[in-house]
């Protein structure tokens, strides 16, 4: 999981930086966005399962 996240990140660090250099500063922006939501969309079950197990812990 770690490394897909490292994967997206340099993925999109490197298409940021090309369109940001060619004057495409809108898309580079919408690039970025969509990696990050791609992230959060990839750790949201887990997430979801951390919070059930929380719960389970505080409930005795």
């Amino acid at each position: 999981m770690v490394f897909k996240i490292a994967a997206i990140g340099i993925g999109v660090a490197v298409v940021h930086q090309v369109l940001s250099k060619s004057g495409r500063e809108e898309y580079a922006m919408l690039t970025t966005l969509s990696g990050v939501l791609a992230v959060v969309m990839m750790l949201l079950p887990h997430l979801a399962d951390l919070i059930d197990t929380l719960k389970k812990l505080m409930d005795f």
